[in-house]
């Protein structure tokens, strides 16, 4: 009996310890991390809807947005994340980048980024990182049936090419 008292409290430690569930310890396989944080740069226009945009990323499984709002123009249409944003959210943050800001045109490199960082229209970087995609390659990253290592895989594919500083430089 006091064995067996000894081998639960032992499992128990263990399970505590390690940060995993009791469930998870007898098999069940734990739920991946989502995404740590969301980085949105929208219209101004949009700036008395924050409340309603929070619960709209959150609502897609994007629950720590955070907005920010452009004061002249229209931000950058851009998308940057980390390697280990699963697929079903960065297809959501693809989704919802669309709907707000009228478009994806530039994919900023995995390498940039915290591995669970999304980031939507931020100006913080320059053409020297941008990877321009057309509406073709865009629909690519939005298949469905992308696992979260095919779609990292395609995404990094589409940002490793050497980018050529224009003229200015």
């Amino acid at each position: 009996m006091m064995r067996l008292r000894r081998h639960v409290i032992g499992l128990l430690l263990i399970a505590l310890v390690s940060e995993i569930t009791v469930l998870a310890a007898f098999g069940e396989k734990p739920t991946a991390p989502g995404v740590s944080r969301v980085e949105v740069v929208l219209a101004y226009h949009y700036r008395t809807r924050e409340a309603e945009l929070k619960e709209e990323f959150a609502q897609a499984g994007l629950g720590n947005a955070h907005f920010q709002f452009a004061r002249m123009g229209q931000p950058p249409q851009n998308i940057g994340m980390g390697r280990e944003v699963p697929a079903d959210k960065a297809r959501e943050a693809i989704r919802l980048a669309l709907k707000y800001n009228f478009g994806v045109g530039i994919l900023l490199p995995e390498r940039l980024f915290p591995p669970r960082f999304i980031t939507i229209a931020s100006s913080n970087y320059d053409d020297t990182v941008e990877y321009h995609i057309d509406h073709t390659t865009l629909g690519k990253l939005q298949n469905p049936e992308l696992t979260t290592e095919a779609f990292h895989h395609l995404y990094r594919e589409l940002t490793s090419a050497v980018i050529h500083p224009k003229a200015r430089y």
